[in-house]
C-alpha cells in the first residue's frame, strides 16, 4: 500500500488545516485508512478513520465535533478537515491503513504514510 500524503503546516489557535491521504495498492476493497498522530514525548493516538467495509467514519473523542472526514467517491483518498484547532492538537500526522475493520489501536496497522507536521500557536 502507499500514500500520498498533503497538508499540514502552521496556524494559530482557532485556526483550520486539511490533510489529504491518498491510498493506492490495496488487494481487495476491505479497509480502513485512518489518520493517526504523535506529539512530542506522547504515544500515537488514533485521531480519525473512514472503513471501507461499512462506510462510516470514526473519530477520537478529543476531535469530535472539530476534526471531519471525507472521502472521494473511489473511497481511496480521505481528507480530515480540522477545525477550532488547539495548541494540543500539535503533532506529527501520519496516515496509515490495514486489511479489515480495525481502530483505533496503532499497533493493529501496518501500512503507514511519512507523516505530516501540525503545529497550532497559542
Amino acid at each position: 500500500v502507499q500514500f500520498v500524503e498533503s497538508g499540514g503546516g502552521l496556524v494559530q489557535a482557532g485556526g483550520s488545516l486539511r490533510l489529504s491521504c491518498a491510498a493506492s495498492g490495496f488487494v481487495h476493497e476491505d479497509y480502513v485508512i485512518g489518520w493517526f498522530r504523535q506529539a512530542p514525548g506522547k504515544g500515537r493516538e488514533g485521531v480519525a478513520a473512514f472503513s471501507r467495509r461499512d462506510k462510516k467514519k470514526y473519530y477520537a473523542e478529543t476531535v469530535k465535533g472539530r476534526f471531519t472526514v471525507s472521502v472521494n467517491d473511489a473511497l481511496d483518498t480521505v481528507t480530515l478537515e480540522m477545525n477550532n484547532l488547539k495548541p494540543e492538537d500539535t503533532a506529527v500526522y501520519t496516515c496509515a491503513a490495514e486489511y479489515g475493520m480495525i481502530w483505533p489501536d496503532p499497533y493493529e496497522y501496518d501500512y503507514w504514510g511519512r507523516g505530516t507536521q501540525v503545529t497550532v500557536s497559542s
